[in-house]
């Protein structure tokens, strides 16, 4: 047991008094086991004391034995190392002899291979005066395989001897070639058949050579070859721009025509390649002398000059075609293409193509193309002649970006002129047809820039690209509808004032989609002019400017439209502040004003609703609502008197208002977002109807209906509410003056929100008998208005069973501040 108790263990063993005669025989027992245990600890104790004795003995024996193996080792040791010397001094003898041997037969086979370096060099001396270069070609092989075993002897006299020999030699072989190659293209060569042969085998020869020896040797047949170049397009005569195209005549005319000859030298000196790159070199140092003259003579026609472009970049396109560089206009023009389509209107061939064309174009890409270091002087292992010539070209094509800009200027004008405003029918985009017009111009001329040059005349032809939009953008705000300005309109009431026609509203939704359109195909221009040119001009490739001012656009467009419609609900508003609302004699049917309204709506917004995108819509709904909601409870405050009748035909008037503004998503045929529309409408109306109820309200429980009913009232809004009602000015005053006594506004309790607070509150202030008996007193005015409601609803008209819903809620919702704005 962990913790004994000896009291408890007593108890346990005798319970009961009677228990106690079994004491003495558990002493006995317990003696007993006593002494037991102490037998065990001596036997244990003595145990251990033999143990320790032991264990000393087996300590002290197991070290003498470790001394007496360490003595073992070093005995073992000692006579290795003496049988070790004793193979030394056997083998000695015999390891001297094995030295002699190796040292004997490398002087064996060096004297052989000095022999035979000897008389190859002789035997090469002997070809090289004859100029036998076939058998010199492979006899340079064989001797400077032979030199290379005499790299460590290069100290020996006669080795420096044969060294200096050799290359006196291959200087003289050098000779011999460069003289011979000098005789090509001169005539000989028709003249001794066997000097192309004699040639040929002369590469050969110049293989063997150092590599220099075959660079300078294809520099100067390239250099002789063009000299006569030089000296025909130096001349006046032909030193002008209009000729650039016979210079391109003239190098291909000389390839085709020496093609048989230049054949005897090897493929892989490619000579024709060395050449072409050589010529254009030369060509491109002449034509900016050219170029730079033309600056002297600005009378010097544009077209003149892009026309020697052209013909540059054709002939760079064909010697990459020739020698394997590729051409660098692949998948540009499909790119061009692509922009301004729209991917809705494209079919499943469109979109496959497209793919196809884009996977054909990564494919092109070989893996050799991939590779960092290139020799650029093996065709397609690098060397692009796109620009090798053409680049030239760039400084001075300032006016060819000025040509581009005038007539993308005249383009623009002439569409703009030649617009008709309308969309024909069947068309899906709604869009005018001078926003298409306009970019397909824009791609034709990114196409000829891009087939001319892809650095900076390129990135000033897309900031030209970007003063035309800007352009466009300014041309269409000149056709949306203007409101009215000056004396005039100021003195009669119309300034601000838009007069739409059903065309107008047509033309406004027509410049919203091309102006979409117009944003959206502008950042694919900016995508696509990005990958065309030059890397390191990417970055300045940017067209946000422009997608903003077609987006302040598309803005303007609508909130002229809102004001268009805003001025056609002028009259309806203004027929409704004549209606004799003081003198009404029973509550018929909707007013004509309302009747006006629906007219308007129904007229204007399921055209507005076709051919607007359900953002935009959206959009419109959104600034529509914010205005005619608040215009509708001011224009109420216009009105003369209103009396009790009035009130209820106003009431039934705003109860129809309200249903046509709600009905307004569902004839636009849009009806995604209608949900906050609608609470936005009816928030806007129900403060109409409770303004409306508030004067229904008899006299003495006015100010307590508008409290409740209107908590945001002010006193001179009060005070207007006291004249529609008709009452005189001093029933007025008394009324005003209680009114402001006792507060604008009946302060409702406020409800502890159900979520935890995010900071400390206020402790919440103790409800006295005071704030009781108000609460009370509200509870009471609403009592009333709904009395009020259900005594309208005895003359047979059941809408105004539920005028008092409204004021159940009167919480600032969060499209207030827009309304207000």
């Amino acid at each position: 047991m962990d913790k004994l108790s000896a009291l408890e263990y007593i108890n346990q063993m005798f319970p009961t008094e009677a228990s106690l005669t079994g004491v003495e025989p558990l002493m006995q027992k317990i003696q007993s086991e006593i002494r037991r245990v102490d037998g065990g600890i001596l036997a244990a104790v003595r145990q251990q004391s033999n143990s320790r004795t032991k264990a000393k003995e087996d300590l002290a024996a197991a070290t003498h034995a470790v001394e007496e193996l360490m003595y073992k080792i070093r005995e073992i040791k000692t006579k290795a190392e003496q049988s070790e010397t004793m193979v030394q001094e056997i083998c000695r003898d015999i390891k001297k002899l094995d030295f002699a041997k190796k040292h004997i037969t490398t002087t064996i086979t060096a004297l052989h291979r000095l022999t035979m370096l000897v008389s190859a060099v002789e035997q090469l001396q002997l070809m090289a005066s004859k100029r036998q270069y076939k058998e010199v070609a492979a006899q340079l092989e064989a001797v400077n395989q032979l030199c290379s075993h005499f790299e460590a002897y290069r100290d020996i006299p006669k080795i420096t001897e044969l060294r200096e020999k050799f290359k006196n030699i291959k200087q003289i072989l050098k000779s011999h070639v460069f003289s011979d190659f000098s005789s090509l293209g001169t005539g000989k060569e028709t003249e001794e058949s066997n000097l192309l042969q004699q040639l040929s085998d002369a590469c050969l020869v110049v293989d063997a050579l150092e590599p220099s020896v075959r660079e300078e040797l294809v520099n100067n047949f390239c250099s002789r070859e063009l000299t006569s170049y030089e000296q025909i397009f130096e001349g006046a005569e032909l030193a002008k721009l209009d000729k650039t195209e016979r210079r391109y005549a003239w190098i291909k005319r000389r390839i085709r025509t020496n093609e048989e000859i230049w054949k005897i030298f090897p493929s892989t000196w490619h000579v024709p390649y060395r050449l072409c790159i050589q010529f254009c070199k030369k060509t491109r140092k002449q034509l900016e002398v050219i170029l730079d003259s033309l600056k002297e003579k600005p009378d010097v026609g544009t077209l003149l000059l892009v026309r020697a472009l052209q013909r540059t970049l054709e002939f760079e396109d064909e010697l990459a075609e020739k020698f394997g560089g590729g051409s660098t206009n692949r998948g540009i023009s499909n790119e061009i293409e692509e922009i301004g389509r729209d991917s809705n209107s494209q079919n499943v061939s469109d979109i496959r193509k497209k793919y196809e064309r884009k996977l054909a174009a990564n494919q092109g890409t070989g893996p050799e193309e991939k590779e960092g270091n290139k020799d650029l002087s093996v065709p397609g292992a690098g060397f692009n002649f796109r620009g090798i010539i053409s680049s030239c070209f760039e400084p001075h094509l300032t006016v060819y970006v000025e040509l581009e800009q005038k007539t993308l200027m005249e383009n623009l004008d002439k569409l703009v002129q030649e617009e008709t405003w309308d969309i024909e029918e069947g068309s899906q985009n709604n869009v005018l047809s001078s926003s298409m017009q306009l970019f397909l111009i824009i791609k034709r001329s990114l196409k000829r820039c891009s087939a001319l040059t892809k650095g900076h005349t390129l990135l000033n032809l897309f900031k030209v690209f970007e003063r035309i939009l800007k352009a466009y953008v300014t041309k269409l705000k000149v056709r949306l509808p203007k409101g009215g300005i000056g004396l005039v309109a100021a003195a009669t009431g119309m300034d601000g004032q838009i007069k739409m026609s059903d065309k107008d509203e047509k033309v406004i939704c027509y410049i919203v989609n091309s102006a979409e359109y117009c944003r959206k195909t502008s950042g694919e221009l900016a995508e696509s002019v990005s990958k065309i040119i030059d890397s390191q001009l990417a970055a300045g490739v940017d067209m946000s400017s422009v997608e903003e001012e077609f987006s302040g656009l598309i803005t303007e467009a609508l909130m002229t439209l809102v004001h268009g419609l805003e001025t056609k609900f002028d009259a309806e508003m203004a027929a409704m502040t004549r209606v004799p609302w003081a003198t009404l004699e029973s509550v018929g049917d909707q007013s004509e004003y309302v009747n006006g309204i629906n007219m308007i709506v129904t007229n204007s917004i399921p055209v507005l609703g076709s051919l607007l995108s359900p953002v935009y819509f959206q959009y419109f709904l959104d600034k529509l609502a914010s205005s005619l909601g608040p215009r509708f409870y001011a224009n109420i405050f216009k009105c003369k008197q209103i009396s009790e009748t009035g009130t209820q035909q106003m009431l039934l008037d705003t109860q129809a208002v309200k249903t046509i503004l709600l009905e307004i998503p569902s004839l636009g045929r849009q009806t995604s977002s209608a949900a906050s529309y609608s609470k936005f409408v009816s928030r806007e109306m129900s403060k109409a109807e409770s303004l409306l109820k508030v004067i229904l309200s008899p006299v003495d429980s006015v100010a307590d209906t508008y409290r409740a009913l209107l908590p945001e009232g002010t006193p001179m809004e009060f005070q207007r509410i006291l004249e529609l009602k008709g009452l005189k000015k001093a029933d007025q005053q008394t009324i005003l003056d209680d009114f402001i006594k006792h507060g604008p506004a009946i302060t409702q309790p406020s409800i502890a929100p159900s979520t935890a607070p995010t900071a400390p509150t206020a402790p919440a202030p103790a409800i006295t008998n005071q704030s009781l008996g108000f609460i009370a007193s509200r509870e009471d005015v609403l009592t009333r208005a709904a009395a009020l409601g259900r005594g309208a609803a005895t003359t047979g008209f059941k809408r105004f069973l539920a005028l008092t819903e409204a004021a159940k809620d009167r919480k600032d919702g969060p499209f207030r501040k827009l309304f207000n704005a």
